[in-house]
This record gives structure tokens, sequence and C-alpha cells, in this order.
């Protein structure tokens, strides 16, 4: 029967999500309130249908590692080193302040110094699906407020990853005390460091050489099935191998990829199974949420409230005016770290595990974290006006909303996105290069790619039908998208996702058939060119040709037979 009730769990875990997360979204809240809303409706402590707790926390056990993996995929040193004299400071002092906060709240309720210590760590940390989807859908993820918030967070993130590895050894049952502290913790970062050193130098090497040999079957099940087994397999070689968490094994796995010139694809394509994981993992988090319960330590609520929303946004702020910022960028940054989310989540799962962290201190996170997450677009909102009103106050341009491409360089209009680099795309990126429009090719060969990188030409590697594919082409900052390649799957998908990205986009595409013309129009196609039709037109100028005709009959006998392809689509025959 363990398999039916495994099948009822995911069925009313990813149910319950599905309706809640729909509704969070259509509320302009963060869907990760909705999945913990359906882990309280599915849990033990509302009416109705309860799921099997037990396997879900198994369950949610893989999306923590996925989540880990995730977080080393999308780990940009890049974006450290462009604002570290900020961020390092900064997210390392802030996380000082709040952990000190939650431990001090900890221990005026009695929780102990191990469980107050989980607890003020664990309101230390923002979380990163909440920032990341805040800044996107205000379009501030590329602004020099974004960049700041991003940085924090990878320090934060680097930050989080330390103590999981940390705090089973320091806080377990048979935990060291006194004099044999010290040894522990250097014990730890030995094998912490041999792991990274394995991961990072032979894997470096390896897991590029077997992405490419998986690649070139051009096979998507058997990528994804790989990213898989490489993020689940790291994470398996530090628990078994190394002695440490699961999650560092992960997240040094993501790196690997991450610098990688696979990390797109894996990002595109292995992630949404983390998203379906990831769900579980929140789900199962809500399943322990009592709405009765949190009522009965109205202190420890309004105390975790207070640090969360009103002491890490200003102390973020007072930080930032501290190493020389101005209120306009620091009072954004700082709300916009006004919340907790999944690693606070895996870090109380860790105090639970070690029965340090009390039942009080974990309702307080799951109301606080989903308080924290409805409220922060909100609180973004006001910062941004409070802004606004100092700017015109100053009368002073202070708003740095330029956006920047993935090579830190202005966004312009001069630029068209090629999808494909055949025999056509390749005049097309000739032509558009001699008349000064840069071109940003999406290819799935990847020699193509490398050849065109070493060329000097901006190289996409993917399949244009996945939304972070075009993301990171810069769909939303070009003019024009030219589908130059044939046979092209989910075309009429392509071309109507590109669109939702960029209403403005004006878009070209290459048919196979004349047939094809109405769909693709209707998806959002400026203009059709079909390979049926110009055939049709090169036997037409052929044939006249050769019969003697002037090239100003050969002009007006194309236009109309175009005019009649063009007009009568579908009783044209695929012959």
């Amino acid at each position: 029967m363990q398999h039916i009730d495994l099948i009822l769990t995911i069925t009313g875990g990813i149910a319950a999500a599905a309706l809640l997360g729909y509704i969070a979204l259509r509320l302009n809240v963060s869907p990760l309130v909705g999945y913990l809303l359906a882990g309280v409706v599915v849990g033990p402590h509302t009416p109705g249908f309860v799921a099997d707790h037990t396997l879900a926390e198994q369950l949610a056990e893989i999306g923590v590692v996925l989540l880990m993996f995730g977080v080393g995929l999308q780990f940009h040193v890049e974006e450290l080193i462009a604002v570290r004299r900020l961020a390092v400071p900064g997210a390392v002092l802030q996380s000082l302040v709040a952990t000190l906060l939650g431990m001090a709240l900890g221990m005026s309720l009695g929780w102990g110094w191990q469980g107050s210590l989980v607890f003020g760590l664990a309101l230390s940390v923002a979380s990163t699906v909440v920032l990341t989807r805040v800044l996107s859908d205000r379009g501030e993820l590329h602004t020099r407020v974004g960049r700041i918030a991003v940085g924090w967070l990878v320090v934060e993130d680097i930050f989080t990853v330390i103590v999981l590895v940390l705090l089973p050894e320091l806080l377990g049952a048979e935990s060291p005390g006194g004099t044999t502290l010290l040894a522990t913790v250097l014990l730890v970062l030995v094998k912490i460091a041999t792991l990274v050193g394995v991961t990072l130098i032979g894997g470096g090497r390896i897991v590029p050489w077997i992405l490419e040999k998986v690649a070139e079957t051009r096979s998507r099940e058997l990528f994804t099935l790989t990213v898989l087994v490489l993020a689940l397999g790291v994470a398996v070689l530090a628990a078994k191998g190394f002695g440490v968490s699961m999650a560092l094994g992960a997240f040094l796995a993501g790196m690997v990829v991450g610098r990688s010139e696979f990390s797109l694809r894996a990002a595109v394509e292995a992630l949404p199974m983390r998203d379906a994981f990831a769900v579980l993992f929140f789900v199962s988090s809500g399943m322990l949420f009592d709405p009765a319960k949190v009522w009965q330590s109205p202190v420890a609520l309004l105390g975790t409230a207070a640090v969360v929303l009103c002491a890490k946004p200003l102390s973020a702020l007072l930080m930032l005016r501290w190493l020389g910022q101005s209120t306009v960028v620091g009072l954004p940054v700082g709300m916009s770290l006004g919340q907790i989310g999944e690693f606070s989540f895996i870090l109380a799962g860790v105090g639970r595990s070690l029965g340090v962290l009390p039942e009080a201190a974990h309702q307080s996170l799951v109301a606080v974290a989903m308080l924290s997450m409805a409220v922060n677009p909100w609180l973004m909102t006001l910062a941004h006006g409070w802004v606004r009103r100092l700017a015109d106050a100053q009368n002073s341009e202070v708003l740095d909303r330029t956006f920047v491409d993935l090579d830190g360089l202005p966004q312009t209009e001069e630029r068209t996105i090629v999808i494909g680099y055949g025999p056509v795309g390749r005049s097309i990126v000739r032509l558009l290069r001699d008349n000064g429009i840069e071109p940003i090719v999406i290819e799935f060969n990847l020699t193509t790619v490398r050849t065109l990188q070493q060329q000097g030409v901006r190289a996409v590697y993917g399949n244009a039908q996945q939304t972070g594919v075009l993301e990171a082409a810069g769909i939303t900052g070009v003019r024009n998208l030219i589908v130059s390649a044939r046979n092209v799957e989910g075309l009429a998908g392509i071309v109507k996702r590109a669109r939702e990205l960029n209403p403005e986009l004006r878009v070209l595409v290459r048919g196979d058939y004349v047939s094809d013309v109405p769909a693709l129009r209707l998806a959002g196609a400026s203009h059709v060119v079909t390979d049926e039709c110009e055939v049709a037109l090169g036997f037409v100028e052929c044939i006249l040709r050769h019969l003697g005709a002037t090239a100003e009959q050969v002009d007006r006998e194309r236009d109309r037979v175009r005019s009649q392809l063009q007009e009568e689509p579908m009783t044209t025959s695929r012959h």
C-alpha cells in the first residue's frame, strides 16, 4: 500500500501547490507562498485530505539537492567580483547582525544556545528565488540595485553552504566540546577542501567531456538524465565519500556544470525537474506548520517578523550608507533582502533533525517566511516610491536603470537574434555585420557555437524553444528576431514565446510550406518566407528568362505568383 500512499502524496501535494500557486500569482504574490499554503492544506493540522509527511520529506530531500545544484549552476563569480567591495562586507555584517538578533530572541524565550543559533542563522539568509523574481518582474535584475542585491545573495549563499556543512558536526549528538572543537572544525575544513579540489579540478575536466559526448547524441532526454546523475552523484559522493553534507556536493556539481559551455542548456532543460521536487520541498515545509500553534507564542512571531522585515532591511541600508552608497541605492537593496525562504527552511530542517530547534521557532519561521514573501514586492514598490521622491527633491537623475547584456555592455536596439547558422544564417549574419548591426546567433551545434565565438560573434548554445535560451540571447533588448533554420521544431511556439517576451519585436520567419503561413502569422510572425514559395518563384523566373521575358515581365510575374500563393496557402499541396 506504500506505493499508493506515495502516489496520493505526490498527486495531492502537487495539485494543491498548482492551485494555490496560481492563485498567489494572480494576486501578484510569490508562488512560494502558495506552495507553503498547499502544505498547510494537505498537512495534518487542517481538515480533509492528509498527505504522508514522511514520504513527502523523503522526496523533499531530492528537492534540496537539486535546489543546491541550481544555486551552484547560477553561481557567477563575476557578479560577486563586480560588487565585492559592497556585497562582501555588507552581507557578512548583515548576516552577523540578523544571526545575533535571532539568537538574542531565542535565548530570551528559553530555546537554548543551539536552537537559538540555528534560528538566528535561518533568519540571516534571504531567498534567492524570491529576490530574483521580484527584481525580474520589476525589470531591475541588471540595474545597479539588482547587481548589488544579487552579489549580496551570492555571499549569503556561500555562507549558508559552509554553515550547512559545519552545523551537524558542531551541534550533533556527539558534538565535541572544549579543546576538541577546533580540531573538529579543522577536520571538516580539510574534508571540504579535498572535496572542492576533487570536484572542481578533476570534475572540471571530466564533466564537460561527458556532457559534450552526450550532447553529440542530440537527445534531450539523455542530456537531462546525465545532468541529474551528476547532481545526485556528486551529492552522494560528498556524503558517503567525504562525510560532509549532500548540499555541498550538489552545490559544487552545479558550479562545475555552470563553468562549462553547457550551463545554459542544463538550466533550461534539466532544472524543470528541480522545480518539481522543489515544490514538494516547500509543500513538505508547509505541512509542519500548525496555524493554531503559531499564536501560542506571539512574542516569537512578532520578534521574528521584526528581525526579517525591519532589522535586516535597516541594517543593509545603514551598511551601504557606511560603504559610501546613497539612500537611493541602499533603500531598494535593503527592502529586497527583507525576506526569508528556501535556505531558511533547509537550515531549520537541519536544526530539527539534530533535535535542537524548538517547535515554536519553526512555526514562527514558516509564518514569517510566508508573510515576507507576500509583502516583499509591495515593499519594493514602496521603496522606489520614496526613492523617486528623494530624486525629485534633489533634482538629480539617480535612478540607474541602464540594462546590461551578458557581457556587461549597454543593450542597444542595433542587435538582431538569428536562430540557426546554416547557409541562410551565414548570409544573414554577414549582411548584418556589414551594416553595423550586431548579430546574436542561437545554435544547437556546439562546434558551430565555438567557431562563431572564436570569430567574435555572440553565440548562444541551446534550443530556441526554451525561454531561458531566448532570454540568455537578450530577446527583451533587441529589435529583430530572424529564424533562418529550416525544419525547426515548434516554430510557432518559438515565435509566440518571443513576442510574449518582447511585444515590440519584429519577427522574420523561414517556413517550410506555404500552408504554414497563417499559423505563423497568428503566432506573431511579422513576415514569413517559405521554402515552397521561393522554389516556385525560382522556377518561374528560370522558365521566363529561358523564354526571353524582359526583367520587368519577370518581376511582374514573380509578384503575381507570390500574391497567388500567399492568398491560397491552405490549398497548396506539400509535394
